[in-house]
Parts: C-alpha cells; sequence; structure tokens
C-alpha cells in the first residue's frame, strides 16, 4: 500500500518519534511505501523562513534518508481543491487532503480534522 505522512508526523519521524502513536510506529515498520509530499517541504521551508521551525538540514536528502519516496503536488492534485468543504483551514492540510483524495491514497496523521473528509486515514 502507499501513504502519504503528513508534515507532523514527518518531523515527529526525524526529530520526536516518542510523540508517535505506537499503531503509526507499527505501520511505518511495515513494508508499505511512504510518500512526502512536496507540499510539507513547502510548508516546513516556509515556517522555517518565518522563524516558527527550526530546519536546519535538508529536507529532501533526510526524507530519502528515511526511507520515503517524494511526491510532487500536481494540477490535478490542485484542481480537486475546488471539491474539498471547508472543514479545516489549514491551506496546507487541505492540499495534502486533495492529493491524498485525488490519488486514492491513505494519509497518516495525527490531525484530527482530517475525518470530516472521505479519504482514507492512518
Amino acid at each position: 500500500m502507499n501513504i502519504i505522512i503528513d508534515t507532523h508526523i514527518f518531523i515527529w519521524l526525524l526529530k520526536k518519534p516518542e510523540k508517535l502513536e505506537p499503531e503509526h510506529i507499527q505501520i511505518l515498520k511495515s513494508p508499505h511505501e511512504f510518500f512526502l509530499s512536496s507540499i510539507s517541504i513547502a510548508e516546513m521551508m516556509i515556517k522555517s523562513s518565518i522563524g516558527k521551525l527550526n530546519v536546519n538540514y535538508d529536507l529532501v536528502d533526510m526524507a530519502l534518508q528515511s526511507g520515503l519516496k517524494l511526491l510532487d503536488f500536481s494540477a490535478q492534485d490542485a484542481n480537486y481543491l475546488k471539491k474539498l468543504p471547508l472543514h479545516h483551514k489549514d491551506l496546507f492540510d487541505r492540499m495534502l487532503i486533495a492529493q491524498s483524495l485525488c490519488l486514492s491514497m491513505p494519509i497518516m496523521t495525527c490531525d484530527n480534522k482530517f475525518k470530516y473528509y472521505e479519504c482514507d486515514l492512518i
């Protein structure tokens, strides 16, 4: 199975694995394919540039070293945003949700607002 991991899961995987849910750790150890969206990288770089997140490492390199595959955000993914109801106002999360729905890939998240959408959650 192909699984998108959201930004918080990626940050915790790198810096604070103790914050991950036991079920997430178990799934991350399984033979699934895990993807980090370019949206998560953009979110982290923007937050770093405005001082909300300290990123002193190459995110792409860290993702690849962690065994993640990179997932580009496409025009088709962006087009799907029009169909999303406004349950969640975080633009980055809305883009991840649209990508998950467009690609029919489940998303691993700890964000409770994702449950208001029809994407498969882990």
